[in-house]
């Protein structure tokens, strides 16, 4: 794919969020905040009695990459299970985005994935 497609790809999923909400009562939930830019994410979810996320919802602001790689995420880790979520990480973003970031906006990028992980964390410490 050359990078005018992924920018439209983030750009979608920026304007038409992909799992966008909250889940109450929820299995799971984090939030994060990127004080040096403002961007800020929270995810809920809902696990099956086998370990599988069910459903995942996000509230999202800021920056097209932080909202678009949330709505990305949510998009993958659905039907996944805790421990394949679990092993996530900054490649795996990076490939959902489908380009590579500065150090800036790798921090935009990462927002989700930190959420999530906090949210994976909480859970199976329970």
């Amino acid at each position: 794919m050359v990078k005018g497609l992924y920018q439209d790809i983030l750009v979608d999923h920026y304007k038409h969020s992909r799992n966008s909400g909250v889940i109450d009562p929820a299995d799971f939930s984090s939030a994060q905040y990127n004080p040096s830019c403002g961007d800020r994410v929270s995810v809920t979810g809902l696990v099956s009695s086998d370990g599988v996320i069910t459903d995942i919802r996000f509230q999202a602001t800021g920056c097209v990459i932080s909202v678009a790689t949330a709505s990305l995420l949510s998009e993958k880790v659905k039907g996944l299970t805790l421990a394949d979520a679990a092993l996530l990480d900054t490649p795996d973003i990076l490939d959902l985005i489908g380009m590579s970031l500065g150090p800036t906006r790798l921090k935009c990028a990462l927002l989700p994935l930190y959420a999530l992980r906090d949210a994976l964390h909480d859970y199976s410490a329970k």
